[in-house]
C-alpha cells in the first residue's frame, strides 16, 4: 500500500463518477464490456460492506446515436439530400436517460445488485428541504444495499450550451455533481473514472508528460498544460481537476484514475499507487522543489556531459576526494548504519540480510581503498579500439564513450551504492541509484557524503537518489533518457523489472554457483576451496549453493570428510535424489535454489559430463567451479560450462571485481550481450564510429578506391 494512501484502510461510503468516454464507445454505442466490468468491480465492494453511489454521464451520447439511427430509418431518399439539422440535446437526454437505466438495471440485476435512479438539476440544490431529503433518501437505498445511480436531468435543466459559459452554478457537469455529491453525503472517497490513467503534466499524448500521482496545488496549479477536451462530454479533464479539487478542499479525497484498465478500483480501494490523488493535506507529504522521475533523469544526463567534458584526472580528483570524505564521515556513516541494523534486527531480518546491510570499519577502509583504485585505471573514454584505412585520407576509428545515464536499483548492501557511484564517476555516466529499504538511512547518508565531493562544474545531480519504490515503474518508462538498468538483487525483482521496460536490463537473478569435486581432485584442496565457496560470506551472489561430488568418491572416508567440514562450519546439507537417500539428509525441493545463508545442497554425479549437464540445467549461469588433479577433465569442464565464470581448482569467491583488479563493480551479469560476469568501468561504456576525411564523398562509390588497411593504435604512454 501506498504510504500516502494507507487512508483507504478506514473508508465506507464512495462515490464513483463514470464519465461518457468510459461509458460509451468511439461510435457512440454503450460500451457494455467496459461497464459490466466496472459494474462487477462495484458488486464487490457492497458485498464487502463499503456504500456505493454512481455518478453517470453519457445519457446524452447514448440518446443521440439512438435517435439518429432511427431518423436514418425514417427518412426518405430525397430526406437524406437535405442539410441534416442537429438532434435537439434535451430530447436525447430523455431518450438516452432511459436506454442508459434499462441498461445499467438489467447488468446490476445480472450481479443480483438493486440500482436507484436519482436524476437532479442544479436548481434543486438551491433548496434546504431538498438536500435534505436527498441525504435521507440516499441513506435509506445504501441501507438496503441498493447502489443509487445519479444523472444530470438534462431533459428539463435550464442551463444552456456552450456550458464553458454557463459554469456559475451550484455544478454545471457531471464532475461537479459528483464532487456536491461527495460533499452533500459526507462520502469517505470520490473516484473519477476516465479515459486515462488520471492527470499528467501535459497532454498524454505527449511522450514527456508524465503521470502525476499526487497533486499538489501548490507544485501544480497553472504549470500543467492539458490537452484537447474529451471527445465526448462536456467536461474533459480540466472539469475533473476542477471538480477534484473543491472535493478535497472541503475534505473528501479524490482519485482519478482510468476506467479502462482491468481491475483500476480494487486496485484504488487496496491503496495502490494507481490514478491521480487529491487530498487537501497533500502539500505536507512532499517536498515542493522535489525532482520528478524525469528530471532527476534529465538533471543526470547533462551532469554526465559536463563529467565527459573534464580531463581523467580531473574524474581521478574527484573519486579521491570521495575516498577520502569517506574516511572522513566514517563516525556518521556508522551511526546511521547502526541505526538501519538496528531496525532490521527489530523487524525479525534474517542474518544473511544483517550481514550485507553492516558497513563496519572494515568495509569503509575496503570501499575507499578500491575507490582509489579506480581512479588510478586507466582513461577508459575515448580509448582507440580499432584504427581502419577506408580509403586514401579516410580514417575509421572506433573509440569508447560512456552509455550515457544508468538507473541500479539494488537490495540491501550500501557499500553497493559507494561502488557503483565510482565506477559511474570514472567511466563519465549519470547515475540513479535505488536502494532497499533496509539501508535507507545508510544510503541517504553515503549519497550525501558523495555528492557534497561532486565539484560543481559537474554538479552532484550526477549521482541521483530515488528514496521510493514507488517511483521506479516511472523510471523504467524513460527509455529516451536512461540508457541501462541494472538491478541486483532477487530473481522476482529482476523479472519484474526486465518485463516492466523497454530499456536494456544488465544482471543476473540467482547466484547458483556449483562445486564439482572429480574423482581425480585433491581432497584436502577440495576441503579449502569447499569451505571457502560456502562460509567465507554465504550471503554473496558468488557462495556455492551446490556441491556436486563425482560417484566414486559418494561411498569413500573422503566425501564424509567434506561433508564434515561444512557441518562444523554450521551448514546446513539438503542432498537431491541420489544424495538425500545415500546420506539420510533431507531432500533439497529443487535444485535451482539460491539459499543465502548456512545452507547448500549436494547431490552425486556419475562423472564429468553429468556434471556439466546438471549445471546446464540447474545452473543460473553464475559461477562454477572443479576441483580435479586431470587437466584433460579439467578442460572438458571449463569449456563446457556456459556460465559467466569458470574455475579450475579456486573458490567461486574470486567472481568478484575487486578480486579481478576491475577496482568494483556494479553487478555480476550472466547475460551474453554487452557484458559478462563481473561488470567494471569497462561494461559501462559502448563504443562509437569516428571517420575522418577530406571531401570524400560516396557517388555511388564511383572513383572510390576502398584500401581497408588496418592501421597500428598508438597508445599514450
Amino acid at each position: 500500500m501506498d504510504p500516502t494512501r494507507d487512508f483507504v484502510k478506514n473508508i465506507k461510503r464512495v462515490v464513483f463518477k463514470v464519465g461518457t468516454a468510459v461509458v460509451t464507445r468511439n461510435d457512440g454505442r454503450l460500451a457494455i464490456g467496459r461497464v459490466g466490468a466496472i459494474f462487477e468491480q462495484l458488486e464487490e465492494l457492497n458485498s464487502q460492506g463499503y456504500e456505493i453511489i454512481l455518478v453517470t454521464s453519457g445519457a446524452v451520447g447514448a440518446g443521440c446515436q439512438r435517435l439518429k439511427y432511427r431518423r436514418l430509418l425514417n427518412s426518405s431518399f430525397a430526406d437524406l439530400q437535405k442539410p441534416q439539422v442537429e438532434i435537439d440535446g434535451k430530447a436525447c437526454a430523455a431518450v438516452g436517460q432511459n436506454g442508459l437505466m434499462a441498461v445499467y438495471d438489467s447488468l446490476f440485476n445480472q450481479l443480483n445488485i438493486t440500482s436507484s435512479q436519482l436524476l437532479v438539476t442544479d436548481n434543486d440544490f438551491k433548496n434546504p428541504e431538498f438536500r435534505t431529503q436527498l441525504s435521507r433518501t440516499v441513506n435509506s437505498l445504501l441501507a438496503l444495499r441498493s447502489i443509487p445511480i445519479f444523472n444530470e436531468n438534462d431533459a428539463i435543466s435550464t442551463r444552456k450550451a456552450p456550458y464553458e459559459q454557463d459554469s456559475t452554478g451550484i455544478f454545471w457537469d457531471n464532475d461537479s455533481l459528483a464532487a456536491l455529491l461527495a460533499i452533500e453525503l459526507k462520502a469517505d472517497l470520490l473516484v473519477l473514472l476516465s479515459d486515462v490513467e488520471g492527470l499528467y503534466s501535459g497532454p498524454p499524448s505527449d511522450p514527456n508528460s508524465k503521470l502525476i500521482y499526487t497533486y499538489v496545488k501548490q507544485k501544480h496549479q497553472g504549470v500543467i498544460t492539458f490537452g484537447d477536451k474529451s471527445r465526448v462530454g462536456r467536461g474533459g479533464m480540466t472539469a475533473k481537476v476542477k471538480a477534484a479539487i473543491s472535493a478535497a478542499d472541503a475534505g473528501t479525497p479524490v482519485v482519478i484514475a482510468s476506467g479502462y484498465v482491468s481491475e483500476n478500483i480494487a486496485k484504488v480501494l487496496e491503496g495502490q499507487r494507481v490514478g491521480t490523488l487529491f487530498h487537501r493535506d497533500a502539500h505536507s507529504w512532499v517536498t515542493l522543489n522535489e525532482l520528478s522521475a524525469r528530471e532527476m533523469a534529465v538533471a543526470a544526463r547533462e551532469c554526465s556531459t559536463k563529467l565527459q567534458s573534464v580531463s581523467s584526472e580531473e574524474r581521478s580528483k574527484i573519486l579521491c576526494g570521495i575516498a577520502e570524505a569517506l574516511e572522513e564521515n566514517e563516525t556518521v556513516i556508522k551511526v546511521e548504519n547502526d541505526a538501519d541494523v538496528a531496525a532490521a534486527r527489530e523487524a525479525g531480518y534474517d542474518e544473511s540480510l544483517i550481514s550485507r546491510l553492516v558497513l563496519n570499519h572494515a568495509k569503509i577502509s575496503t570501499l575507499a581503498k578500491s575507490i582509489r583504485k579506480i581512479a588510478d585505471m586507466e582513461e577508459p573514454i575515448g580509448q582507440i579500439l580499432k584504427k581502419t584505412e577506408l580509403a586514401e585520407g579516410l580514417i575509421l576509428e572506433k573509440t569508447t564513450c560512456p552509455l550515457g545515464v544508468l538507473l541500479i536499483i539494488f537490495e540491501s548492501r550500501p557499500d553497493a551504492l559507494v561502488q557503483i557511484a565510482s565506477l559511474a564517476i570514472r567511466s563519465g555516466n549519470g547515475l540513479l541509484l535505488k536502494g532497499g529499504k533496509e539501508a535507507r538511512c545508510t544510503n541517504a547518508i553515503l549519497h550525501k557524503v558523495i555528492t557534497a565531493a561532486i565539484p560543481e562544474t559537474v554538479g552532484e545531480k550526477l549521482i541521483g537518489l530515488v528514496t521510493s519504490k514507488e517511483d521506479i515503474p516511472d523510471l523504467l518508462k524513460l527509455d529516451d533518457v536512461i540508457d541501462l538498468v541494472i538491478p541486483r538483487g532477487s530473481n522476482r525483482l529482476v523479472s519484474q523489472i526486465k518485463s516492466s521496460t523497454k530499456i536494456p536490463v544488465l544482471g543476473h537473478s540467482d547466484g547458483i554457483c556449483h562445486v564439482y569435486v572429480d574423482k581425480s581432485a585433491n581432497i584436502d584442496m577440495a576441503k579449502n576451496i569447499i569451505v571457502d565457496s560456502k562460509l567465507d560470506y554465504p550471503a554473496a551472489c558468488n557462495a556455492m549453493e551446490t556441491l556436486l561430488v563425482h560417484q566414486e568418491l559418494s561411498s569413500s572416508e573422503s566425501f564424509q570428510e567434506l561433508l564434515d567440514e561444512l557441518s562444523q562450519g554450521g551448514v546446513t546439507l539438503y542432498g537431491g535424489p541420489r544424495a538425500s537417500s545415500m546420506l539420510n539428509i533431507s531432500e533439497a525441493k529443487s535444485f535451482h535454489h539460491e539459499y543465502n545463508s548456512r545452507a547448500c545442497t549436494v547431490e552425486i554425479v556419475d562423472d564429468v559430463k553429468s556434471a556439466v549437464h546438471h549445471i546446464r540445467r540447474h545452473g543460473s549461469g553464475h559461477t562454477e567451479c572443479i576441483v580435479a588433479e586431470d587437466v584433460e577433465t579439467a578442460e572438458y569442464f571449463l569449456h563446457q560450462v556456459d556460465s559467466a565464470a569458470v574455475f579450475h581448482n579456486a573458490s567461486t569467491r574470486f567472481c568478484d571485481g575487486m578480486r579481478f583488479g576491475l577496482g568494483a563493480e556494479v553487478g555480476i551479469s550472466t547475460s551474453k550481450i554487452h557484458a559478462r560476469g563481473p561488470v567494471g568501468v569497462e561494461g559501462l561504456l559502448t563504443t562509437k564510429w569516428i571517420l575522418r576525411g577530406n571531401g570524400h564523398i560516396v557517388k555511388g562509390d564511383e572513383g572510390v578506391d576502398y584500401t581497408h588497411n588496418n592501421l597500428v593504435v598508438l597508445t599514450e604512454q
